[in-house]
């Protein structure tokens, strides 16, 4: 089993964008120390539920930091930047990490991105597939050239170049089927439960999709009651999830999705290795049993403090992995 954390750098009340983003590299680093297997980091935009716009950046200063754990996006947004541009920094991160990036992709939302970085809605509804065939182009060729709805350009040679394969974020069976048919991984949210999970996997492989190393975000505390470890997720989270989840802003006059926050947290401290180290050890163990996905990455900033974050962590480390790795 792989384990890895999940960077939202989310602004907790308080806090200063700039610091959450200097400590979301502390909080990678101790994951290292700590025994994990990799880091993924989120992309958000003009919102306070994460203030990374750019994980490979932030993929870049903690791979400088690093030398052994794996660094991953989770998710770069294909719908608002180009491929190829993105494939370019993929490649990048490929070579000065040592083979440790992996990219993460996703369709996004109709959000507000789209008309602040001009690739409008028509790419987030009907591009996402023509820009991961890009994609996947510019990393498996030595040059890429384009004819399609929305990418038209005469062939030119990728500089550097990085045979690589993303993983794809899938909240709907269209996006499924996508990347079964393309033979990519899925990387599935942290909002669905172990029987929604392995719905999904179950309708990758009905889509022809091979055997690959499916990955599933979650939530992580550890403490020493799995009560009280549920009730201070519950007591800290939504004082940053309200404002973050309502930082969505539709591009269009579709409505705002809503989401009642205290019963959103309630539910991940339920379906998620929140609670004692056999609690969340047992949790992981009965995922992975259900859906075949061997790959977690965690949320592990719910507390709010850096200082809190670096302890779970640590005792995540020390704790929940040896039970993980010895069962």
């Amino acid at each position: 089993m792989r384990i890895g954390i999940f960077v939202v750098a989310g602004l907790f009340p308080g806090r200063e964008a700039g610091r959450v983003l200097a400590d979301a590299v502390e909080w990678i680093v101790a994951a290292e120390e700590a025994g994990f297997d990799d880091a993924w980091i989120a992309e958000h935009h003009f919102m306070p539920y994460g203030v990374c716009p750019s994980p490979t950046t932030l993929a870049a200063v903690a791979a400088g930091r690093t030398s052994r754990i794996g660094l991953g996006t989770a998710v770069s947004v294909l719908s608002t930047q180009h491929p190829v541009a993105l494939a370019e920094q993929a490649a990048v991160l490929h070579h000065l990490s040592g083979g440790r990036f992996t990219l993460g992709v996703g369709r996004g939302g109709p959000w507000v991105d789209l008309e602040v970085f001009g690739t409008g809605l028509e790419r987030f509804e009907r591009g996402f597939g023509e820009s991961l065939d890009l994609l996947l182009a510019a990393l498996s060729d030595g040059r890429v050239s384009a004819d399609g709805e929305f990418f038209r350009f005469r062939e030119v040679t990728m500089v550097p170049q990085a045979r690589m394969r993303p993983v794809v974020a899938c909240t709907s069976e269209p996006t499924v089927r996508l990347a079964a048919e393309r033979g990519l991984p899925m990387l599935l949210g942290l909002h669905i439960g172990d029987d929604e999970k392995a719905a999904m996997v179950e309708r990758y492989r009905a889509f022809g999709g091979p055997p690959v190393e499916h990955v599933a975000a979650g939530v992580a505390y550890v403490a020493d009651s799995t009560i009280g470890a549920a009730h201070e997720l519950m007591r800290t989270m939504p004082a940053w999830l309200g404002p973050g989840l309502a930082g969505y802003e539709p591009v269009d006059d579709r409505p705002r999705p809503h989401r009642d926050v205290d019963d959103y947290v309630e539910l991940l401290t339920k379906i998620h290795p929140v609670g004692s180290p056999k609690h969340c050890a047992d949790t992981l163990r009965r995922t992975s049993e259900r859906t075949g996905i061997e790959h977690f990455v965690l949320l592990v900033e719910g507390l709010g403090e850096h200082r809190r974050t670096l302890e779970n962590i640590s005792r995540f480390g020390a704790e929940v992995l040896p039970l993980l790795r010895d069962h």
